[in-house]
């Protein structure tokens, strides 16, 4: 007679875990660049791992608008790198309604302005001689309010961009969206040159929306499509919204962007755009707008005399504070955003404490590290001294490549298993840092867990680095993949005092000539 054993419950649970596992439909990486800026292709972190988010380091000033036909309010910038050339576009506006110091400069009208640099650092106004300014062309005023009458243009309210659609023609590569009131909503400016623009359409591009910020459009290389990004008011809260379309000047009603598990707040501007190593990746750096009143620690910062100036105005224009944050997605439309300040008002009590103040511009230029043989760095710029004397200046700050959020670990450990994933390439590279005492492991799995014969973590040798493409290697595979192209596998990644920024597949390399060493 035969018997008839009932599982235990410990092996119901680990049968349907396992079964679960394997049922999971692999995620195709192909070779394209992850960042590990959310948690979308992690399975599993434990011991001390967690996601990490990176604030930039505070470097020199590097542009003042201090020309008479700038002022103390210029914001709004968008900043690109052209081929050898970076690009800065802002508005040049004066508040004289900020105490005493903002007296030294006339009102004028609000104008769109240009500036231009060789390497991100250094920035020039070149002479455009397109409008006077009290009877002369010599300044870099691009656009003024009466060379867009036709739609009630803005050019305050204003972005730029380069066109990265293949198909845009030649005379449109160069676009500026502004804000105009014939009817209420975006519109859309074209030129070849960057310099020289003129309007698309006088219909507007969208109308739903308050558009009161820095409202911007690009086109999406991995998607093919156009997407637009500007402010509105949801439930009495600054907010963004976005639509996409396929031709730039007809969007369909937008929808509200979506912050799983993020606070209510404020949001002045959004700064979103495809990361450019990371194309499927957005990332964006809105402003956060925080009001808490008449504190006692806004009293104790200088220039109370400008904040009590500015409260005739409203209370909120001497209390309220801005500070920027991060955030990210994986379709433009639900972000995981940070809590956290990405960038905080910091250290300086005068020029960095008021609202307007630590606004990002809108785009990312990657630059020259200032210590020798170090790789890139990415420049990020943002405002300081707003609605104070008769100048804003602009500050840059630097981040790593890829550094803006990592998986990190303290020197106790952690580890990072993520889901089944297949790729394309031949060898696994690491954008890391580690200290001496710590490291980094890789072992690769099956879509079930199990450890992979030749790519079991003890045969993955401790990775000390800081690189932006580390190559993984194994002791009997080196660092050779070939044989798993095309089959689900598991990253587990395990970190003593280490940051995993991102990873790549990449086409095979042939292993490195080393010398022969005692080991």
């Amino acid at each position: 007679m035969s018997s008839f054993r009932i599982p235990s419950l410990l092996t119901v649970v680990i049968l349907f875990m396992t079964t679960q596992l394997s049922a999971q439909e692999p995620i195709a990486l192909g070779s394209r660049l992850e960042l590990l800026v959310d948690d979308s292709l992690i399975e599993s972190m434990s011991g001390g791992a967690r996601l990490q988010l990176h604030q930039p380091e505070r470097r020199e000033i590097v542009f003042r608008t201090d020309a008479p036909w700038e002022g103390n309010a210029c914001g709004y910038q968008s900043v690109f790198r052209d081929g050898d050339v970076c690009r800065m576009y802002y508005h040049g506006i004066h508040y004289r309604h900020s105490g005493e110091p903002a007296q030294a400069l006339e009102d004028h009208p609000w104008y769109l302005c240009y500036a231009e640099s060789d390497d991100g650092i250094h920035w020039r106004r070149p002479e455009l001689g397109l409008f006077e300014f009290k009877g002369s062309t010599a300044n870099n005023i691009l656009l003024t309010p009466e060379a867009v009458t036709e739609i009630g243009g803005d050019p305050a309210h204003t972005a730029v961009l380069k066109d990265a659609n293949p198909n845009c023609p030649a005379d449109e590569q160069y676009k500026v969206l502004i804000v105009g009131q014939k009817p209420h909503g975006l519109f859309a400016l074209k030129s070849a040159d960057g310099i020289h623009f003129s309007l698309m359409s006088k219909e507007p591009l969208v109308t739903e929306g308050a558009f009161d910020s820095q409202n911007l459009a690009f086109w999406d290389p991995v998607r093919q499509e156009y997407r637009e990004y500007h402010r509105g008011f949801k439930d009495g809260v600054r907010d963004i919204m976005t639509a996409t379309s396929k031709d730039l000047l007809h969007f369909p009603a937008p929808r509200w962007l979506e912050y799983p598990g993020a606070p209510k707040e404020h949001l002045y501007t959004n700064q979103i755009l495809p990361y450019y190593r990371a194309p499927h990746l957005f990332v964006g750096f809105p402003a956060r707008y925080t009001d808490r009143g008449w504190l006692d620690s806004i009293l104790d910062l200088p220039g109370v005399d400008e904040r009590l100036a500015r409260a005739k105005g409203h209370p909120r224009f001497a209390t309220a504070i801005t500070d920027a944050l991060f955030m990210s997605s994986r379709d433009g439309l639900t972000f995981k955003r940070w809590p956290e300040a990405f960038i905080r008002p910091g250290p300086r009590q005068r020029e960095s404490w008021v609202y307007g103040d630590n606004y990002p511009f809108w785009g990312l230029i990657e630059t020259k590290a200032d210590v020798a043989d170090a790789p890139n760095e990415l420049s990020l710029y943002a405002s300081e001294g707003y609605w104070e004397g008769t100048a804003v200046s602009i500050r840059r700050y630097v981040l790593r490549v890829d550094g803006f959020v990592s998986a990190a670990a303290p020197l106790s450990g952690g580890e990072v298993v993520t889901k089944p994933l297949t790729f394309d390439g031949g060898n696994l590279t690491l954008n890391a840092e580690t200290s001496g005492a710590g490291g980094i492991q890789v072992e690769l799995q099956d879509a079930d867990g199990k450890p992979l014969e030749g790519y079991r973590l003890e045969e993955c040798p401790e990775i000390l680095c800081d690189s932006l493409r580390h190559t993984v290697r194994w002791e009997s595979q080196g660092g050779d993949l070939r044989a798993l192209l095309g089959k689900p596998v598991r990253l587990r990644f395990v970190l003593r005092d280490a940051d995993l920024y991102a990873f790549q597949f990449v086409p095979y390399a042939p292993e490195p000539t080393r010398p022969e060493v005692a080991r």
